[in-house]
Order: C-alpha cells, then sequence, then structure tokens
C-alpha cells in the first residue's frame, strides 16, 4: 500500500472543509465565513489499496500571500510538494474561482478539479461543459460536484487514486 498525499486548495466558501469531512468522515467544523480554515488540517482515508493522505488548506483568492491564510496555502503547495492538488472550486462563481487554478497550474501542480455547488450554478442557469474546460486546463480532469449531498465524493476518491496509479508509473509517490 502506497500512500499519496492530496491536499485540497480553493477560495473560501468552495466546499473545501466539506469535502475534507466526506473524504475522511472528520467532522471539521464549517464555517460559512472566510478565513474559517486559518490552518491546515490533515486526514487520511483508504481507497482501492491505497492510503491517501489529505490536507484541507486555508481559503485563498491567490497565491500572492496578501493574507495568512493565502500564505500558508502558497508555502504549502510550494513546499510540502502534495502528489496531487484537488483545486476545489464554486461552480455558480467559477471566474474568479479560477484564478488560483490557473496559479497552481503554473507551479506544474498535478491537479484534479472539484467543480463543487454544481447545483447551484445550474439553478442560476450556467451550463458548464467539463470537458472543453479539462481541455482548457492542460487536460486537468474535471468531477462535477455537490459535496453537501456527498454528489461526487466516490468519483474524487476513484480519480485521486486513478491519478495516483499513473505517477506511481512514473514512480513519483510519496512512500
Amino acid at each position: 500500500m502506497r500512500n499519496i498525499k492530496v491536499a485540497l486548495a480553493g477560495n473560501p466558501n468552495s466546499g473545501k472543509s466539506t469535502i475534507f469531512n466526506a473524504l475522511t468522515g472528520s467532522r471539521q467544523h464549517v464555517g460559512n465565513w472566510p478565513g474559517k480554515t486559518v490552518e491546515h488540517k490533515f486526514g487520511h482515508f483508504s481507497h482501492n489499496g491505497h492510503r491517501i493522505e489529505v490536507t484541507d488548506l486555508p481559503g485563498a483568492y491567490s497565491l500572492t500571500a496578501f493574507s495568512e491564510e493565502e500564505s500558508i496555502t502558497r508555502d504549502y503547495i510550494l513546499k510540502e510538494k502534495a502528489d496531487i492538488v484537488v483545486a476545489v472550486v464554486d461552480a455558480s462563481n467559477l471566474e474568479r474561482n479560477l484564478y488560483l487554478v490557473t496559479q497552481i497550474l503554473e507551479l506544474q501542480a498535478r491537479l484534479i478539479l472539484a467543480l463543487n455547488m454544481s447545483d447551484k450554478a445550474e439553478k442560476l442557469g450556467y451550463e458548464i461543459d467539463m470537458d472543453d474546460l479539462s481541455d482548457l486546463l492542460a487536460g486537468v480532469p474535471v468531477i462535477r460536484m455537490v459535496a453537501i449531498r456527498g454528489e461526487g465524493i466516490e468519483e474524487l476518491r476513484d480519480t485521486v487514486v486513478s491519478f495516483a496509479e499513473q505517477l506511481i508509473g512514473a514512480d513519483t509517490v510519496s512512500t
């Protein structure tokens, strides 16, 4: 069994902590205000023979580090070298959320995009073509999610493991 290090990154109130709780079975308090997670939280789960270590990073709008949260998030992504970064975005505010995603991609991070709150975006009349979005982001896997209802959690687990198995073939996953 190999350890896979995954970091959850995204804007405040994008659902990172909800996804963290769903993945790990933790009960981290979920707040509805920016700055709720001001330090990173750790948890883990096992899936298909792999142990996945998950870090819930503080919400950040960018990696430019104007706030303590952004500094913690930037430093973790740069220095800790997670095997995979899951960028959690609020699908109803996609443009604002994609700024951070593009910055993470510029760091050459291995990325999965969790398109959270997809139900809210659909109610607002937004149609997001996940294949086109993936193509625009250099082939990054995109997963439709409504984390508060558990939708997309299993697909995210499967995608993390599948992505990690590709990395194992390249022998670049944490041991």
